[in-house]
């Protein structure tokens, strides 16, 4: 079965690499009228080739009021955001350093992507989202979010586990104005230039035994993480809110 996004109003963060290019074409393959933000421009137009319907906007989520003034943007071309994906995030660059000689900027660094980008598209878009009486927010928090990051990197660690509670939080504000609100925690994805980065670090036989911890014995796509996406965007999942669900081939 193929889910049916026709006429729906999609707005997703990160979009120019990864999971969220991955997010971005499948809900513009099935019809949704979406609106990608990142900051690299030449990775949005790598994310839009081929798919005229997707309207892009080089937006840095550190900037308050460039975050609310894209989703109100979008409000006044489209109409309210349908269905919101956080996806932007990542350790940004950083790596990992004792707590007592990790740097208070780093960690500001990583919260403000991946904790406070996503209290500001959901605090700009829930009012849309409440007129309409229908809405769905789809966080991607990560495997680091339920447990120790193999990163090592505190701030990812605790912003990731800070998106679960802020979903189910959401979750809760926003049920009784049919808005649903459900988080993705993926497992390790080499998908991106951080994770290859990780991924290429662990040398074949780290990659090797991972792949081995793993039930299904491969790595995930991103389009893995695509699919768990548009689930909880879908009809599908009309009574399903305040939710994780990993996707992770089996890692325990």
């Amino acid at each position: 079965m193929d889910l049916d996004f026709n006429g729906r109003v999609v707005a997703i963060t990160g979009a120019a690499t990864g999971f969220g290019q991955a997010t971005a074409r499948a809900f513009a393959r099935r019809g949704a009228q979406v609106f990608a933000l990142d900051r690299d421009a030449a990775g949005l137009a790598e994310t839009a080739a081929g798919l005229p319907g997707m309207a892009t906007a080089v937006v840095d989520l550190t900037d308050h009021d460039a975050v609310a003034g894209w989703i109100a943007g979008i409000e006044a071309k489209a109409g309210p955001v349908g269905v919101l994906v956080n996806n932007a995030g990542g350790v940004l660059g950083r790596r990992f350093a004792p707590i007592e000689e990790a740097r208070y900027e780093d960690w500001r660094a990583v919260l403000d992507v991946n904790l406070d980008a996503a209290f500001l598209t959901v605090r700009a878009a829930a009012a849309g989202m409440k007129r309409a009486g229908t809405g769905r927010i789809v966080n991607i928090s990560s495997g680091a979010g339920l447990r120790a990051s193999r990163t090592g990197i505190q701030a990812y660690t605790s912003a990731k586990h800070a998106m679960v509670g802020f979903t189910r939080q959401m979750a809760q504000e926003l049920g009784p104005f049919g808005i649903t609100v459900n988080a993705v925690a993926p497992g390790l994805f080499a998908v991106s230039p951080g994770t290859r980065s990780q991924w290429d670090s662990y040398g074949a036989d780290g990659q090797q035994r991972v792949i081995d911890g793993l039930a299904l014995r491969r790595m995930g796509s991103a389009e893995d993480i695509a699919k768990a996406v548009l689930f909880f965007a879908s009809d599908l999942a009309d009574y399903v809110t305040g939710q994780v669900l990993p996707v992770n081939g089996g890692s325990f």
